[in-house]
């Protein structure tokens, strides 16, 4: 018989993936080349896969799971063969329509380019025999088995005839409530750890309205809210604060609220039974039996009317994608109206976005806390202990036992509350030995569980794939949806919608619901995140033997002791889809990993400094691992453990053999230079390829049409880059006069986002030239800079101002920097002398601008926070700078020809000073000189000399 976990484990691991839109999505493709019919065979398939689903939520009723198990394995191991047969049905299609093409690089053949794209995968147009070879009947064979799988268990699930699980929506009802109890405001006897807290919740309980931003409709209250994942005592802290303030109700003290009211509100709940506990709460009297709801808020608002309350909603549920759901919750604040200014609402959930749809502001929005290891030992043993009648040392005795318990229970209150009252029953030795050793998280992980079965099935999968790294491993935001979308796990269904816009929803919706918790930063890539243990412990479980990691030491990583070195001795499972290797080995990956045929993605994170990356183990891994979707070798940015030997870096030219290969990175240091061959040009799958620091890049063509991201710190000269249609990271370009690098090639590529910085605009010829550079269509970058580089020579200054003002870049833009102009005037989308240009700018650099005399006025830039200039020739600063409402910074550098300051707007709080006249300088320091006079209100000045 399985143990409970055990089984609780397979039914995580199953239902990731007997999920009908997974097999669905597989059909529908498929159907695409085979020419049959998708939505017939779906409506055969269809209810059998969600009758499976829902039998592996209910695994542990099921008898024979061994065999249910088998078949979700085939299942599995079948669904993974079809995508790959299929993604190399696509693969054929793809290289036959570049081969038929002849493509030339004058601006009409890049327009066809374009259409050309768009047509390579046309929908509904099945393909030949002989265009497939045997690809097509593989295809066909491997999708039958998935229907002979899926058949087969649900015949088992029909035979079996059982009443335990003859009604599963009963199952999954019970498996809703099952979740935990109701709260009341009453908090447990003893509370460990959440003082701290409590104080900083009551203390914006009692804030001024006109001390905090609230609510834009001014109504009479604010919302504070709690959220964290289930288990973490968010309901225990809200008591906590309730208890604290009904206390100073009773003992009418200053400042108290006039009404303190607790409503438990839970994942299914009606608008009118949630009036009607307010209405109980406020009253202390049974509710009269009403069914109007109308006349429900009424009655509601009668009793709140002129009080100044405090009401605690706890337990509330909702995703950000739940409209329904969401007008309901704002219903709910509809009575609060009639309370008196100063009221508040206090929320607890296990999501952020809960409280953001009922009106939270970010800074009201709190994420639970940890507790240390100290405090929640001792928390732990209060629910074992307290009240035990011991002697001194056997109470000795079962705390340094139940230290080791601690540590197995990932400071989860909610587990500490589970296996200390279990504890408590038998205060010996031997009873906690056996439970320390024993399994402890069944009820907690279950928990756990419910709250992973209410995501989206796509986030799902994403979650389950961040098993991959080790605990508390740094996880960036785009580098995470960038894999996401790699490995194929997120689709779109929204025509035009990109799939990375797509994923970055599903991330912010881990973590709003805490399975992705804010982990500070920087590591190179902005914020950072982890998995708390015991979510770590639940994506392990669903994600079973797809996943995998080595942890083989890592020096100065933080996985381990500075100085600690582990090596690997252990088996990785055969079957395993997705390998995260700590530490680059060759003798690791030539025994163990190149076996691993079915393998998917290949990650590792660092490399040991003096490791030199041997050409034969990476041909290796080319020719023995063609399923890889995802190739990384020193993926970690933050502690510099990238490839640095040796000098030069020659990829072997059968990288070709990788057909699948969606991303690639082989991020070196400054002090490596990697040579590509021209078979990269054969990866048609590629969408990301990232190199590092790497020198002096150069790829050896364009037609990699499926490319969306390119990342290189020194940059890349990439011949024709105005093919690649569907680029979203580029963040370098260099105009030159070679044919193929022209600016025209920024033409089409109005994907582009994040930031573009275009060197050698000195090469750009004329005005129409710089028009074609198309700039103000890419509304998704966020930052841009234009570099007419150091010391060339314009064509005339007319003309580079003719140029700059045709390079005007779009409205969205967010910070803008100009190097080395040269020209006439400045150009009028600056000046705001015409409509369009960057309205949203926020940050503006001027550096290097030549042209004597005062500085060119500049448009009203209502969000500008940060103005720079630096190295420029300007006698005076821009005239109108005082218009520059929003502007918090002003930052000159090296401008030695300005002498004096106009007058600065109020909102300045930085002004800092580097390098400039000595006089200058001098007299901003001087108190009564003019020019400190304008800079006095300014409570942060710095000199830099």
């Amino acid at each position: 018989m399985l143990e409970p976990m055990t089984a609780l484990g397979i039914a995580m691991k199953a239902v990731g993936w007997i999920a009908s839109p997974i097999i669905c999505d597989l059909f529908k493709k498929c159907s695409t080349y085979l020419s049959f019919d998708a939505s017939e065979k779906l409506q055969q398939l269809g209810p059998k896969v969600l009758l499976l689903e829902r039998v592996m939520e209910a695994f542990e009723q099921i008898p024979d799971k061994p065999r249910l198990e088998r078949l979700f394995q085939d299942l599995k191991s079948a669904f993974y063969e079809a995508e790959d047969i299929l993604d190399d049905v696509e693969y054929h299609c793809l290289e036959k329509k570049i081969q038929d093409c002849t493509l030339k690089s004058d601006s009409g053949a890049l327009r066809h380019k374009r259409c050309w794209v768009k047509k390579l995968l046309p929908k509904g147009s099945p393909l030949k025999n002989k265009e497939t070879g045997m690809q097509k009947k593989q295809l066909k064979d491997s999708l039958e088995r998935i229907e002979n799988i899926i058949n087969n268990a649900y015949k088992f699930v029909e035979n079996l005839n059982l009443s335990t699980i003859s009604n599963l929506n009963e199952a999954q009802a019970d498996l809703a409530n099952s979740r935990g109890a109701v709260t009341t405001s009453s908090p447990p006897t003893v509370v460990i750890g959440r003082d701290k807290d409590c104080d900083k919740i009551t203390e914006m309980l009692h804030e001024k309205e006109g001390e905090v931003q609230t609510n834009t409709n001014s109504q009479c209250y604010s919302i504070i809210g709690i959220h964290g994942i289930g288990g973490s005592g968010k309901s225990t802290l809200a008591q906590l604060v309730c208890a604290r303030e009904k206390k100073d109700m009773q003992e009418k003290r200053g400042g108290c609220f006039d009404l303190v009211m607790w409503v438990h509100v839970s994942q299914s709940f009606s608008v009118g039974d949630i009036f009607k506990e307010i209405f109980e709460a406020a009253t202390g009297n049974q509710c009269p039996q009403l069914n109007n709801l109308n006349t429900l808020q009424n009655k509601v608002e009668e009793e709140l009317h002129g009080k100044r309350f405090l009401l605690v909603l706890d337990d509330v549920w909702c995703s950000i994608k739940e409209e329904r759901k969401k007008l309901e919750l704002r219903q709910i604040l509809f009575p609060m109206k009639a309370g008196e200014e100063g009221s508040k609402i206090l929320v607890t959930s296990r999501t952020k976005d809960a409280l953001l749809v009922l009106g939270a502001t970010e800074p009201r929005c709190i994420p639970i806390c940890d507790l240390d290891d100290n405090l929640f030992l001792n928390l732990l043993m209060n629910y074992a202990l307290e009240g035990a009648i011991i002697d001194d040392h056997v109470r000795r005795k079962l705390e340094a036992i139940g230290a080791d318990i601690a540590k197995k229970l990932k400071r989860s209150p909610l587990a500490a509350r589970i296996v200390g009252g279990r504890l408590r029953r038998r205060p010996n030795a031997e009873f906690w030995t056996t439970v320390k050793n024993g399994k402890l998280l069944n009820e907690t992980m279950g928990a756990l569980w419910w709250s992973y079965l209410h995501l989206d099935q796509q986030a799902r999968r994403c979650f389950s794939y961040c098993s991959i790294f080790p605990r508390r491993h740094p996880m960036c935001r785009t580098e995470l949806v960038n894999l996401w979308v790699a490995e194929g796990f997120v689709r779109s269904t929204n025509e035009g919608e990109e799939i990375e816009d797509v994923c970055h929803e599903y991330f912010d919706e881990l973590v709003s619901t805490s399975f992705l918790q804010p982990g500070g930063g920087d590591l190179g890539c902005g914020d950072y995140y982890l998995v708390h243990d015991l979510l770590h412990d639940l994506a392990e479980m669903v994600a079973g033997s797809d996943c995998f990691r080595i942890e083989n030491g890592c020096r100065g990583s933080g996985f381990f002791r500075e100085g600690e070195r582990k090596s690997w001795t252990g088996d990785v499972p055969r079957d395993v889809r997705h390998l995260f290797v700590q530490n680059y080995d060759g003798e690791l990956i030539t025994d163990k990993i190149l076996e691993l045929e079915n393998l998917r993605t290949l990650i590792i994170y660092a490399i040991d400094h003096g490791t030199s990356v041997e050409e034969k183990i990476i041909e290796s891994i080319f020719k023995r691992l063609p399923r890889l979707r995802v190739l990384a070798i020193a993926l970690s940015k933050k502690f510099g453990s990238l490839i640095a030997e040796p000098a030069i870096f020659s990829a072997p030219e059968s990288i070709s053999q990788l057909k699948h290969l969606r991303y690639l990175a082989f991020r070196t240091g400054v002090l490596c230079r990697i040579i590509l061959p021209s078979t990269l040009t054969k990866l048609y799958h590629i969408q990301l390829l990232d190199f590092g620091q790497c020198q002096n890049l150069e790829f050896p063509s364009a037609d990699l049409i499926n490319l969306r991201h390119i990342f290189c710190l020194a940059g890349v000269k990439f011949c024709n880059v105005g093919r690649l249609i569907s680029l979203q990271t580029l963040r370098d370009f260099i105009v030159t006069k070679e044919q193929g690098y022209e600016i025209k090639q920024l033409r089409d590529l109005n994907k582009l986002r994040g930031k573009l910085w275009i060197h050698g605009l000195g090469n750009v010829k004329s005005k129409d030239e710089a028009l074609e550079a198309n700039l103000a269509a890419k509304e998704w970058l966020m930052e841009l800079t234009l570099c007419f580089d150091d010391g060339y020579a314009p064509y005339s200054l007319e003309v580079e101002a003719e140029i700059l003002e045709a390079l005007c870049p779009p409205i969205g833009l967010e910070r803008l920097e100009i190097w080395y102009y040269n020209g006439l005037g400045c150009p009028n989308w600056i000046a705001g002398k015409h409509n369009g240009g960057p309205e949203n700018l926020q940050e503006l650099e001027f550096s290097g601008w030549s042209q004597l005399g005062p500085a060119p006025e500049l448009g009203a830039f209502p969000h500008l926070r940060l103005l720079t200039i630096w190295e420029c020739e300007w006698s005076t600063l821009p005239d109108n700078i005082e218009q520059l409402t929003s502007l918090k910074r002003l930052v000159i550098c090296q401008c030695l020809n300005i002498r004096c300051l106009p007058a600065l707007p109020q909102s300045i709080n930085e002004f800092k000073l580097i390098d400039c006249n000595k006089e200058f300088m001098e007299s901003c320091r001087t108190k009564g000189d003019p020019n400190w006079q304008k800079i006095e209100h300014i409570p942060l000045k710095k000199w830099h000399v």
